[in-house]
């Protein structure tokens, strides 16, 4: 494919921004080369500015589960872009998306819409710690939360240690009060909580991890984080930032049968805009500003935009009985498909899923699975990266890192699925 156009206006944007982009997902770093530059979408493609197509399977980072330009979205936010793009006072539409999530979510009986996922996580933890009067936050080896300082941190040698900064600007007292634990394994929360239970104010877990590739939770590890929360006093909070929506209507909590005291949201919500919220138990939710203490703020929160694209979005799932259903086939056909083309290439690959998620693993001799960051860790970056330029090439738009998360949408249909699994076994073959 030609590309020329894409190169030309990357580099102008390497004089311009960091890197030449606004997030650093953006910038191949883990498959090497120029990114694709797009300048429009449609159902499950989109159109770079050198006239090229390509399936979609990274869809905004998880949002567009509509697909893009959805009509009904779009019809939504001419209407509301008609009346004014941002009032910095109450709307009516917050109202209706607020309670649109609380019928739809189990574990939120209020809500704060704020501008995006890492906000969300920010003021899900500030309020942990502010509700429960205590200072410790654990999290889990291999799960993001958004860019917030004491979550930007590495782990030592022990099971459960206090964490260092893994970014410059993150000072060591920022992160002195976070915990880290591997993903999925119950021994270590359990030894966690048995040394540092009485301190800590809460637990932030993607129940589906999206940021090691696709790693659902295990279900004996989200009962055992329900059990020690409870037990300790610790608020349990569920970031589905990425799994919201995606993996059920109430989420990852839903489907897990596990109710969190709060959940961060994101992505979905806003319909492709940028939004968040977070949300819980109605005593927790009511120890923010201005009805309790803890201050949480934003001028475009609940901006009207947003809000009239996350109503659009949330309406047109709710219309459909069979939405998630439909998600779940369409991706299980692809993860399916991917794995038996795989096997014939003598290739060895993992392709976890749930919902409108999904990752290929390009495993390594000594792993059969991805359960945790030290088993993603352990694949093969390399071959991945070969197998992505051969799909791109091909027309088929994967995240540009072995350790990011695909996505499907209800405009992938199965005659998409399978031409991507052709083009994925010629590129198997070839690798």
């Amino acid at each position: 494919m030609n590309r020329e156009k894409s190169r030309e206006i990357f580099e102008k944007g390497t004089t311009l921004m960091p890197g030449g982009v606004n997030s650093p997902a953006r910038a191949f770093g883990g498959v090497g080369g120029t990114p694709v530059v797009f300048e429009r979408a449609k159902g499950a493609e989109m159109f770079d500015v050198d006239g090229n197509a390509y399936v979609d399977f990274v869809l905004s980072w998880g949002p567009m589960i509509l697909g893009h330009a959805d009509p009904r979205v779009c019809d939504a936010l001419r209407e509301a872009v008609a009346k004014g793009t941002s009032f910095g006072a109450p709307t009516k539409a917050e109202n209706v998306l607020a309670e649109m999530i609380i019928d739809s979510v189990p574990s939120i009986e209020k809500v704060r819409l704020v501008n995006s996922g890492t906000e969300a996580t920010m003021s899900a933890i500030r309020l942990a710690r502010g509700f429960t009067g205590r200072d410790k936050i654990v999290k889990f080896i291999g799960c993001y939360h958004g860019h917030v300082d004491s979550l930007l941190v590495a782990a030592g040698s022990a099971a459960a240690t206090l964490a260092v900064p893994n970014s410059p600007g993150v000072t060591a007292g920022t992160a002195a009060d976070t915990l880290l634990v591997e993903y999925n394994d119950v021994a270590a929360v359990r030894e966690t909580f048995a040394k540092f239970g009485s301190e800590i104010a809460g637990v932030i877990v993607e129940p589906v991890a999206g940021n090691m590739g696709c790693v659902p939770g295990t279900r004996e590890f989200l009962e055992t984080l329900r059990e020690e929360t409870r037990k300790s006093g610790s608020l349990l909070i569920f970031d589905e930032v990425m799994s919201g929506f995606r993996v059920a209507l109430g989420g990852a909590g839903e489907y897990y049968g596990i109710v969190p005291d709060l959940t961060t949201l994101g992505k979905i919500v806003g319909g492709g805009l940028p939004v968040g919220a977070y949300g819980g138990r109605a005593d927790i939710m009511d120890a923010v500003t201005p009805v309790g203490k803890v201050y949480q703020a934003g001028t475009l929160s609940g901006n009207p935009l947003a809000t009239a694209a996350g109503i659009a979005t949330l309406e047109a799932i709710r219309s459909d009985s069979e939405f998630y259903a439909k998600i779940d086939r369409i991706t299980t056909r692809l993860a399916d498909g991917i794995e038996r083309v795989a096997k014939d290439a003598g290739v060895k690959i993992a392709v976890p899923h749930i919902g409108g998620m999904a990752t290929i693993f390009f495993l390594s001799e000594q792993d059969d699975a991805v359960r945790d960051w030290p088993s993603a860790s352990r694949c093969d970056k390399a071959r991945f990266a070969k197998f992505f330029w051969k799909l791109l090439d091909s027309g088929v738009y994967l995240p540009c890192s072995q350790f990011e998360t695909m996505f499907t949408c209800i405009a992938h249909d199965d005659a998409t699925i399978d031409r991507v699994v052709s083009i994925a076994a010629d590129a198997l073959k070839a690798i």
